[in-house]
């Protein structure tokens, strides 16, 4: 792999599993110092444990990304071992309250909004000044699809995650003159153990074609993999695209083409 990230300094959140876990060791073994943030502290230990086997250099912070005081506490510790921020992912999310809108409550619709939207505006709010006492930096926070399109029996989630992309563009916009850019990406299912488990709350329907119907709702046929996934994230984060700003970018097997 490159050396693009060597020196450089990246927050992960969701980094225990899925996109956040692979992009965390796609990003270390690319010279990057990792900051890994997640609530699983047996898990997070062990991504680290794999991280630093491979040559690479991370730590764990254990974070509710739903608590403002610990997402400001996470990016503090970050600068405070490491000296600076230069990146950072927001990649924690999942939909929680199924259903048409009659029926979500409004606990359920808080709790959404809090796990997708408002934790990113947390995390931008306390990222932001790390990365411009250290010169500028690039944020990248997962939309996924649900940012661009609805989908039934999802609405808090559609909701949460048009959002994301609302937020991102504006801090885009705040952000820039300090040389700090903010993208949103665009995710497709992917292969994860979240999307797995998913797949098998569909009620009458089968895990195996539950699945299938996932892959086939992907013009290449297939869910993505995470690898593929963090790749492109981390061509985002890097100095190659550094004139990539306020956009919300699709890695999704050609879902939303069609959509």
């Amino acid at each position: 792999m490159s050396a693009r990230f060597t020196d450089k300094v990246v927050l992960i959140t969701g980094a225990t599993s899925g996109v956040g876990r692979a992009t965390a060791e796609r990003i270390a073994g690319e010279g990057a110092k990792v900051v890994l943030a997640a609530r699983g502290e047996e898990s997070g230990h062990a991504v680290v444990a794999g991280i630093r086997a491979a040559g690479g250099e991370a730590v764990f912070v254990p974070t509710d990304v739903t608590a403002e005081a610990e997402v400001a506490e996470l990016v503090r510790r970050t600068v405070s071992r490491y000296g600076r921020l230069d990146g950072a992912f927001n990649n924690v999310g999942a939909p929680t309250a199924m259903g048409p809108v009659t029926g979500i409550d409004g606990a359920a619709w808080r709790a959404e909004l809090e796990l997708n939207l408002s934790s990113v505006f947390y995390g931008l709010k306390h990222q932001i000044p790390a990365l411009r006492a250290a010169g500028g930096g690039a944020i990248l926070n997962n939309a996924s699809t649900c940012g661009v399109a609805a989908y039934p029996n999802m609405a808090s989630y559609n909701a949460a995650k048009h959002g994301v992309i609302g937020l991102t563009r504006s801090a885009a916009l705040d952000a820039a003159p300090a040389g700090i850019r903010i993208n949103a990406l665009i995710t497709g299912g992917v292969d994860t153990p979240l999307s797995r488990g998913l797949a098998g709350g569909l009620p009458g329907v089968t895990w195996e074609e539950s699945w299938r119907a996932a892959e086939a709702m992907h013009p290449l046929g297939r869910m993505g993999r995470p690898e593929e996934v963090a790749a492109f994230a981390a061509f985002l984060l890097s100095d190659e695209t550094g004139f990539i700003t306020g956009a919300a970018l699709a890695i999704d097997g050609g879902m939303t083409a069609r959509l």
